[in-house]
């Protein structure tokens, strides 16, 4: 019997383990612009030390609410990027997943996998009631009731920017996330939303398990190669100039 090779994968993944933010932010740009012009694209999974990031609707980081001199205390940098989206935090036990893939215009629609993605990986990780919120970008659970007001659960947070027609940044996924760091915060300027993580739902639920940031990479890394299985790699210049 003659073996048949797997086929090769569109995109590589790189575990990259712990990133100071800025190291990361470097990591993204020098693979955007091989992934720009022409490169194998590349999904960075990662964790983070304690980082604020706001995006373009930060306005100032008015939905930071603490002082810069308490963050600076607490050795919590604050950084001002190019993705969309307000406010929202980093940290050790939070899987961040950068996806520098072509998208061109179809902004929207690369959304939406990113989203299938996660939600696939939160279904993997025992949590089948994980889903999008229309309107919203990220993923949630169902909603829990505290003193007596509902309040949305979201799990995971999204911010892309577009380049060139690729994407730069991506998933912020809590796993064993420290949540009261989002304390700091009105993440992503919502105030009707708390945020939860894997952890946290495990706990809640009476589920005996543990949520890791290798189980939770693994079943991230197993969702996007099969939701970006047949996904149209071509960057739009260079369809033009293949015509």
């Amino acid at each position: 019997m003659t073996e048949t090779a797997a086929p090769e994968r569109a995109f590589d993944i790189l575990d990259v383990g712990v990133v100071p933010y800025g190291e990361a932010w470097a990591l993204q740009k020098e693979h955007h612009a091989r992934v720009a012009a022409g490169g194998k694209p590349t999904l960075l999974l990662l964790e983070h030390p304690p980082v604020l990031t706001l995006g373009r609707k930060a306005r100032e980081g008015e939905n930071i609410v603490v002082t810069r001199e308490y963050l600076r205390s607490q050795d919590i940098e604050v950084f001002d990027i190019e993705r969309g989206g307000d406010v929202t935090y980093h940290g050790p036990g939070q899987l961040v997943a950068y996806a520098i893939f072509p998208v061109g215009r179809k902004i929207v629609d690369f959304l939406r996998l990113l989203e299938h993605a996660t939600i696939q990986a939160l279904h993997t990780l025992g949590l089948p009631d994980a889903r999008p919120n229309p309107g919203y970008a990220g993923v949630y659970v169902e909603e829990r009731e505290v003193n007596g007001r509902m309040y949305a659960q979201k799990i995971a947070s999204f911010g892309v920017a577009v380049k060139r027609h690729v994407a730069l940044h991506g998933i912020g996924l809590n796993v064993t996330t420290n949540l009261h760091h989002f304390d700091l915060i009105v993440p992503c300027g919502l105030s009707d939303t708390h945020m939860t993580s894997v952890q946290r739902e495990y706990d809640l639920r009476g589920l005996e398990r543990t949520a890791s940031i290798p189980e939770a990479k693994k079943a991230l890394a197993d969702a996007f190669v099969q939701v970006f299985a047949d996904y149209d790699w071509r960057i739009p210049e260079m369809v033009m100039v293949d015509r």
